[in-house]
């Protein structure tokens, strides 16, 4: 299948050309693409050794008694019958969780050979990272991923012009309405299939929508049978029973009672953060955003969960594709909350991928006067409240309240509305979110 160009591709260039680095740990679900970005990434080198500790067994020998970074090289070089040259070889450690020395090695690289180019990932990593106390503090460089943003999703489309028209659009310049709308067709596609590089691949080279929902079929197959691997002390059919929870709630606030039968909250809770570590859900926090930084007032009480694919999402919960695709409403593309889970994702694939970004939202509940605002986000030392709306009309009660309340001037709507201005809420189309950040 084509290589489909990523946001991070533009990341590792400038970790390659600079000069003294550290060793790259990639980050993430998975199959978000982690190993088929360093493949294609290797193309810069002479030299490209990749290793996979799940498939090689026997190389974790190698690294059980002797953490010299010039021994593992002499040693993988004889075993592999590659040369590894400082400056010229990729060595790429794949399904590192499997090898926890393996792990623990890539401190002393940075201290040791600092000119070899040397990235690790790996499926579950979280889970071996969390059994390693102060791990490569300041040694190692941590890149996320995430699935295909709208973005990469128009790139793999050729439609690099259309992204170029829609990056110089803003408030005070609107698209006109041929392109908006063109862009609207292009947003519900990407909503239906999701951000899974192997979907949208499928998709590219076929045109099929039905052969992409089977891989994304074969996707949560082997995402559950993954539930046996998280911790042997929880049940998978409890992790199981939370993670449909977690689909059945997306939208609101996460109600743990409602999240399986039998189980107090403490079991839930581990269920739920063995599925928030595995990077397949992610935690939206309520704060009292009174000040910067948001995380400074959180009530961990009070937490949305959203599942971290939309395709995914819609897939399990078995929408009618059909009416999506061919209603003229996009209110349609609403039913169980999806433009705000989409709204959640695209943020978090635009920040920058070397931090772990959070989200928050805020809820007021009061007697006869409960307020909440989708999401918060921050720039340049400011706080902006969002509303996401899926079609072009709703209330702005609830941002309105907590522009006067926390005495912020400039509030933001995300629809299917073209670029504009009321007053002091700026509006900005769902297919533009990275426009604003």
């Amino acid at each position: 299948m084509t290589y489909l160009k990523r946001q991070v591709d533009t990341e590792l260039t400038v970790w390659k050309n600079s000069l003294k680095r550290k060793s790259v740990l990639l980050r993430g679900a998975r199959q978000v693409g982690k190993t088929k970005t360093v493949r294609n990434f290797a193309k810069q080198f002479d030299n490209f050794l990749e290793i996979n500790f799940e498939e090689n067994k026997n190389i974790h020998s190698v690294f059980q008694d002797n953490l010299s970074p010039s021994e593992i090289c002499e040693n993988l070089s004889v075993i592999f019958k590659t040369t590894i040259r400082s400056n010229e070889t990729l060595l790429f450690f794949d399904e590192i969780q499997a090898c926890i020395p393996a792990i623990q090695s890539l401190r002393f690289f940075y201290e040791k050979m600092p000119d070899l180019h040397l990235i690790a990932a790996g499926s579950l990593l979280e889970f071996a990272l969390a059994e390693i106390p102060s791990f490569g503090v300041g040694r190692i460089r941590s890149m996320f991923m995430f699935p295909l943003s709208f973005d990469e999703f128009l790139l793999a489309c050729n439609e690099s012009n259309l992204l170029n028209i829609k990056q110089k659009a803003s408030t005070q310049k609107p698209l006109i309405n041929a392109v908006h709308n063109k862009l609207l067709k292009y947003l519900k596609k990407f909503i239906i299939l999701g951000g899974m590089p192997e979907v949208i691949s499928n998709y590219i080279e076929t045109n099929d929508f039905n052969m992409s929902f089977q891989i994304l079929d074969d996707l949560i197959i082997s995402f559950n049978d993954d539930f046996a691997k998280y911790k042997e002390r929880v049940p998978v059919s409890r992790i199981r029973e939370v993670f449909n929870s977690v689909v059945l709630q997306t939208g609101g606030k996460f109600i743990f009672s409602k999240a399986a039968t039998n189980t107090n909250h403490k079991q839930i809770k581990e269920a739920l953060n063995l599925l928030i570590q595995a990077g397949i859900v992610i935690p939206v926090i309520h704060t009292a955003a009174n000040g910067l930084p948001l995380g400074a007032e959180i009530n961990y009480k009070k937490q949305k969960m959203l599942l971290f694919d939309t395709g995914i999402f819609l897939r399990i919960l078995n929408f009618d594709i059909g009416e999506m695709l061919t209603s003229n409403d996009f209110n349609v593309i609403n039913k169980g909350n999806i433009a705000e889970l989409f709204v959640g994702l695209e943020y978090l694939k635009y920040q920058s991928c070397y931090k772990k970004s959070d989200l928050y939202y805020w809820h007021r509940e009061a007697k006869n006067s409960n307020a909440e605002v989708d999401y918060l986000f921050t720039k340049n030392s400011d706080i902006y409240p969002i509303e996401v709306k899926a079609g072009t009309k709703g209330s702005m009660q609830s941002m309105n309240l907590f522009l006067k309340e926390k005495n912020r001037q400039t509030g933001i709507r995300i629809s299917a509305e073209n670029f504009s201005e009321y007053n002091n809420i700026l509006v900005y189309p769902l297919y533009a979110i990275k426009n604003k950040l």
